[in-house]
């Protein structure tokens, strides 16, 4: 019952001679160092809003107007021309104030006219994208000025958010252009007739209702910050109605061959202490903002803790005429923004059974020892699952609605209600996992495989799959995260991820027997079970049924490829991705004896809440590359082709990430056709079309934290995702230092035309025939040349 006395600050009997009232001085010392925390927080927010608010100047900068407007009156010059005066005119104070007052009032409207006019400058500099554009090792005279003015304007010392405010909005690109590349797009997939008629289409469509959707579009990109991101949160995530498991969440790996400790008590504790010691970083805005050359929008990070996808039965507003679109959506609740106080917990599954585990004591974050501690209590506790309990994840892992109705009927108020909402105010959530995973040993393919699935689904209610993200920490010590999508995408998560791996391992560490550094106070409150009552058990095994047929359908395949890596490749001057694409269009048509739509994810985040977009990697020189490697043309002729279809590939990229790509304008076009209910068979047929390829690469952002060289084992497998479409791949991939490359390949059992393996080994087979054809070409040494070697090696 220790836990029970824990809960409350006081408790009190009634007696005959009167109320005995109990003060629990630990509880209110809890209450107190609580609310100074919250508090701390608060006061912590509110400098970071004034930092971020003025940048690029500082707050100190404010006073040395001052200084100097009241020096320059001292000397009987008016900066001011007579605005000073002015203002004196209308102050209510004594004549000995006015001059004082009446100069720091012009010297605050000055400075905030100077930040302002900064403030934009630096915005039409973030603006400029013609770099991304240039040679690579050439740079024109215009950007390097630009450069210059970029340093001078960017201030100093930049907290997360500090661009915010500076960062350009994502243009809206013309019909005339979306429509020219979305034809040049299609024409290798399609045949002259099929092509025809949809020229035809796209011409209408341009010349008649297109410009009437645009002009809602360009009212609303002048309005919002982004006119993509929030239709596309709502309608390509919240509004799904399938599964999210394997469908929409993806995964990340741990190390690739190395495991710190094979205890799991003391991973989960080193790790869980590294997440919280982010999120402290997060909030005091100390992490570095993510640039390329210019900063990157960071937005997304605001949901990474404390995030939970709501399942929801409807929204109440119709859309009329909707035909995939219908009323029933989900919502993202963010207790990061509700709330000044950030959850002091996270909740812990393990064999059925859910924990609150609080991970600050007395106002302090518990140690690394401490939480093992509090772990190995969890793993070592005999209690049974409640009735229905043990399956109670499989909701979050089957349809929207069945779940939204569950939902609503049996955790609306109660005990259900307390402990549903424990778990979705956690910080995020974590799962002990029975079972052993490893990449070691004769049979490391197919355990990599196994990695790959239960870090994807699981058993398919062993993890709240409407978290933000769930960590889960295996038997033997390895680990591996699950991202939910709809709040942020990977790379986000890939950086916190990055960081906590680093942290894990090179900086708190592991003493000689593989726990946790640190002493225990063993007077810590045990980890408080949840409980339940009259769960939907039968709703429970309808959606655990849809979910594991789900789960068993998926087929992955995932390898380290070790042959060469980007060292190789750029020595060919090529670049890596555009290399790695290419390899993948000419694996697929080998495979399939035909070319597919193919989806390469690029961000937007060099503009204001910017997410991604769509890089079409099957092009008319891509295709025109692998039909001449694979019709036999002579080498000069694949080499031309073959560096046309990088050199389109890499414009197709940087347009992409400029704002000037083709699928997010579409779409939104679409979004505004459904709202004024009028069809446009054009645009309806391009939203209908299958990505049979899905494609994604996972970069390292923070390199620093790894040594590559000396400890190559010490690296994040990447991640990955399920298929996209039901006769297609997904497919992500991660360049990981000079030699290295891992993919993660995932498609149907279901679909006879796919297999994750065979398509593996064309993938492998397609990287060493280009990098054969790139590769210059050895000269045999003639007999002469022989002799004189032979002499060498006498001599």
């Amino acid at each position: 019952m220790a836990e029970a006395h824990q809960a409350v600050a006081f408790q009190f009997t009634v007696t005959p001679e009167g109320i005995d009232l109990q003060l629990s001085h630990q509880a209110l010392t809890e209450i107190y160092l609580s609310g100074m925390r919250s508090w701390k927080k608060r006061i912590i927010r509110l400098k970071n809003s004034v930092i971020t608010g003025v940048y690029p100047a500082s707050p100190s900068s404010w006073l040395f107007v001052v200084i100097a407007i009241l020096a320059t009156m001292y000397t009987r010059s008016d900066p001011s021309m007579g605005l000073i005066a002015k203002i004196q005119e209308h102050l209510p104070v004594s004549t000995q104030c006015q001059v004082v007052l009446s100069a720091v009032l012009f010297s605050t409207m000055l400075w905030l006219l100077l930040i302002f006019t900064m403030r934009l400058c630096l915005k039409q500099l973030l603006s400029y994208h013609r770099w991304m554009f240039e040679q690579h090792g050439k740079m024109s005279t215009t950007t390097k000025v630009w450069v210059a003015l970029v340093r001078i304007f960017s201030g100093r010392k930049p907290l997360l958010y500090s661009y915010q405010g500076s960062l350009p909005n994502l243009p809206v690109p013309t019909i005339k252009d979306t429509v020219k590349r979305y034809l040049e797009s299609v024409r290798p997939l399609m045949d002259d007739a099929k092509f025809e008629r949809m020229t035809k289409l796209a011409t209408e469509f341009e010349s008649s209702l297109g410009n009437r959707l645009q002009w809602y579009l360009k009212l609303k990109a002048l309005w919002a910050s982004n006119y993509v991101s929030d239709w596309w949160e709502e309608y390509v995530y919240l509004r799904g109605r399938g599964p999210i498991m394997v469908n929409s969440n993806y995964y990340g790996m741990d190390f690739l061959y190395v495991i710190p400790t094979p205890i799991q008590a003391a991973r989960a504790g080193n790790s869980i202490h590294a997440f919280f010691l982010y999120r402290r970083k997060l909030n005091k805005e100390e992490i570095k903002p993510v640039s390329t050359v210019i900063p990157l929008c960071a937005a997304q990070c605001e949901r990474i803790f404390n995030t939970t996808r709501i399942p929801g039965e409807e929204n109440g507003k119709e859309l009329y005429m909707y035909t995939h679109l219908d009323r029933h959506i989900d919502t993202l609740s963010m207790y990061t923004v509700q709330h000044w106080q950030d959850s002091d917990y996270i909740v812990v599954y393990h064999r059925g059974r859910y924990f609150r585990l609080r991970v600050y004591q007395a106002g302090r974050l518990l140690s690394p020892r401490e939480i093992e501690f509090q772990i190995q209590r969890i793993l070592d506790d005999p209690t049974p699952p409640c009735k229905g309990e043990a399956k109670l994840g499989a909701l979050t892992a089957g349809d929207r609605i069945p779940w939204a109705k569950a939902r609503a009927k049996y955790f609306s108020s109660g005990v259900n209600k307390r402990s549903l909402d424990c778990i979705e105010r956690a910080a995020f959530f974590v799962t002990l996992d029975d079972d052993e995973q490893c990449v070691m040993g004769d049979d490391s393919a197919a355990s990599l495989d196994r990695y790959a699935k239960s870090l994807l689904h699981g058993k398919c209610y062993d993890r709240w799959f409407d978290k933000s993200f769930s960590v889960v920490y295996y038997k033997n010590g390895k680990k591996g995260i699950n991202g939910e999508h709809s709040w942020a995408d990977a790379p986000v998560v890939a950086h916190l991820w990055e960081y906590t791996l680093a942290t894990d391992s090179f900086q708190l560490g592991y003493n000689a027997e593989g726990h946790c550094k640190g002493e225990v106070d063993a007077s810590l409150p045990r980890p408080q079970k949840l409980n339940w009552e009259i769960l939907p058990e039968e709703q429970i095994s309808q959606s655990l049924a849809v979910a594991q047929a789900l789960a068993d359908d998926v087929d992955f395949h995932v390898f380290p490829f070790q042959d060469f890596g980007k060292g190789k490749i750029k020595k060919c001057r090529v670049s890596p991705d555009a290399f790695i694409q290419m390899a993948l269009q000419l694996a697929y048509y080998r495979e399939r004896g035909t070319f597919c739509l193919t989806y390469e994810a690029s961000m937007t985040r060099l503009f204001r809440e910017g997410r991604t977009e769509t890089v079409r990697s099957c092009s008319n020189e891509s295709s025109a590359f692998v039909r001449a490697l694979e019709g036999g043309e002579v080498r000069p002729q694949k080499l031309r082709l073959f560096r046309a279809a990088s050199e389109k590939h890499q414009l197709l990229y940087r347009l992409a990430m400029t704002g000037a790509g083709i699928d997010r304008h579409l779409f939104c076009l679409y979004v505004v056709s459904k709202y004024l209910g009028v069809e446009s068979p054009f645009l309806k047929e391009v939203l209908s079309e299958p990505w049979r390829l899905s494609t994604s690469q996972t970069p390292i952002q923070q390199v620093e934290l790894f040594d590559m060289v000396n400890h190559p084992e010490y690296i994040s497998c990447g991640g990955g995702f399920g298929p996209v479409a039901d006769d297609g791949y997904g497919l992500s991939y991660c360049i990981l230092g000079e030699n290295l490359i891992n993919f993660h390949i995932s498609c149907k059992h279901s679909c006879p035309d796919t297999d994750a393996h065979k398509f593996g080994a064309q993938i492998r087979k397609a990287l060493h025939d280009l990098i054969k054809l790139l590769s210059p070409i050895e000269k045999e040494p003639n007999k002469t040349e022989e002799k004189k070697m032979e002499v060498k090696k006498e001599l």
